[in-house]
């Protein structure tokens, strides 16, 4: 469904949509409302020159992974190219039994997808990573223990940024600046507590 844009008001119902869909999560060590996660992953995307559907899809990024919103309310309500892009974005954390699939598998598909992925989907992906390296930074910074967090340990996490930045090599500009500064990041977060 390809919808027209109606003056700002997707953006406002995508915010709304964010934050009652992560409203009863938090930021894991900070214990920061989740939602500044997705508000920050779509300031990254407007700063880098990047169109409202692909900010939208950076505050919609992790609502159909990680709470009860589905695929079809969000191509319902946004269209099919921000549905696309959030379906693109969210990995697969349950098997067919409902089990929780291990962080490596999970990873590792994720790394396959953006093999093809458009630029859009790589631009996304790099916002998430590099809001992610920013908050890691920071709680480190501030002395929270912030590898005990995850399902996978230090070298692992931080081999997994390393991969996501390398996967997402691209030819358009913007996408390529927000690969440098995850770069950096990541640099400056693996300088940390060596």
């Amino acid at each position: 469904m390809n919808r027209p844009r109606d003056d700002g008001l997707d953006f406002e119902r995508a915010l709304r949509l964010a934050a009652v869909g992560h409203r009863d999560q938090a930021r894991k060590g900070s214990g920061v409302p989740y939602v500044e996660h997705p508000f920050a992953v779509a300031l990254i995307l407007d700063r880098a020159g990047f169109d409202e559907e692909v900010a939208i899809a950076g505050l919609l990024h992790d609502l159909v992974e990680d709470t009860d919103v589905t695929l079809e309310q969000i191509r319902d309500g946004f269209g099919d190219r921000v549905a696309a892009i959030v379906d693109a974005c969210s990995e697969v954390k349950l098997d067919a039994d409902g089990a929780r699939r291990p962080w490596i598998d999970r990873k590792r598909d994720h790394l396959a997808a953006l093999a093809g992925a458009t630029d859009d989907v790589r631009a996304v992906t790099l916002a998430d990573k590099l809001h992610n390296l920013l908050s890691i930074r920071l709680d480190l910074l501030d002395g929270r223990p912030v590898w005990s967090t995850f399902n996978a340990g230090r070298d692992q996490v931080l081999w997994c940024y390393r991969a996501m930045v390398e996967a997402c090599r691209s030819d358009d500009d913007r996408v390529a600046r927000l690969a440098e500064e995850c770069r950096v990041s990541l640099a400056e977060v693996e300088a940390i507590g060596r």
